[in-house]
């Protein structure tokens, strides 16, 4: 019990180190976004996004080079995914109200999230089909050639970002050398407290004998997503909802085809267990026709929508806890 406690203690502090470098990178995200006079909808989806999503990109790549838990760091990246759907809207709108979305959010931002969230469950079937595991039918390896999909797919996100950029007349400011040094600290303080999190979600699956995996999807996928939550929260109450609403999808865009496919391109390749993938998948998609559905109603998010969305995101926190202490068995051990 005692160990259990320092683990939890452990990630709460690592939280707290990935909070505040978030609040540095926030800070200087919106200055490099207001000096390149880049639109809204662009500085959520790209600048502020890719920015908040280093804490997941360094959890895969430090779950797989410091401690070879490549599934972790992709539990982490889709715990983090449905929190992000989840949880930060609905935060959001119980802060500053109801959030009006719009139609480049709903049908840009939004089916190109959808393709990301299919392209990269493609890439895993490729390498069950393609290189499959020696032991198990149901497993593969994971390539550099099958990871550069995704990252293709993310190359033609920034395309059409750029483009929307280029159509963009908007005042530029100068940006100073001290804006990007912020930037650069901010990132450094968010891969230590990182670690601590993956330390801490390797730590519960060795006391509950449980596959780490399940806990990163909570434990590191939470922590890591709070960069995301500030962002998003800071955004929405100061009534940029597009902003807001911009930076969940851009996050979940960059975490599923870039965080994950950088990891394999480091590695060089990696093990990937089909039956524990697809079911994580599995609610990432549910969660994603439910966030679908919610903005596209009316083109708004209302309070009772919200709780809708945190009351999801208890089912799913619930369904891993009966998965981490052996009562149900979705996700094989």
């Amino acid at each position: 019990m005692l160990e259990v406690l320092s683990l939890l203690a452990l990630a709460a502090a690592a939280t707290a180190v990935v909070w505040k470098g978030s609040e540095w990178l926030e800070r200087a995200a919106n200055d490099l976004a207001a000096g390149y006079g880049v639109p809204g909808v662009v500085q959520g989806a790209v600048i502020a996004a890719v920015g908040s999503s280093m804490p997941e990109l360094a959890s895969v790549l430090l779950a797989t080079l410091r401690h070879g838990e490549f599934e972790l760091g992709v539990g982490a990246i889709v715990g983090s995914a449905v929190f992000n759907l989840l949880v930060i809207p609905g935060v959001s709108v119980l802060v500053g109200g109801r959030m009006d979305t719009n139609r480049d959010l709903v049908y840009k931002e939004a089916l190109f999230y959808m393709l990301a969230v299919a392209v990269l469950l493609l890439t895993f079937s490729l390498a069950v089909i393609y290189y499959p595991g020696s032991e198990n039918a149901l497993a593969g390896t994971m390539t550099r050639p099958l990871a550069l999909l995704p990252l293709g797919l993310y190359v033609l996100y920034l395309f059409v970002q750029f483009l929307d950029v280029a159509d963009h007349d908007a005042v530029r400011k100068d940006v100073g050398a001290g804006t990007w040094g912020w930037f650069a600290v901010g990132l450094v303080v968010i891969v230590v407290g990182v670690e601590g999190l993956v330390l801490a979600a390797i730590g519960l699956g060795d006391a509950f004998a449980t596959p780490a995996f399940l806990w990163g999807m909570i434990v590191v996928a939470a922590g890591s997503s709070v960069p995301d939550a500030f962002v998003s929260v800071v955004a929405a109450r100061e009534g940029r909802a597009s902003v807001s609403l911009a930076n969940v999808l851009g996050s979940n865009v960059f975490d599923l085809l870039v965080a994950i496919p950088a990891g394999v391109l480091v590695a060089g390749s990696l093990e990937i267990a089909f039956p524990h993938v697809v079911p994580m998948m599995g609610f990432l998609i549910l969660a994603t026709v439910v966030f679908f559905a919610i903005v596209r109603t009316d083109m708004l998010l209302t309070r009772r929508e919200a709780w809708t969305l945190l009351v999801l995101y208890g089912v799913f926190v619930g369904w891993l806890i009966l998965e981490s202490v052996g009562t149900t068995n979705v996700v094989p051990s």
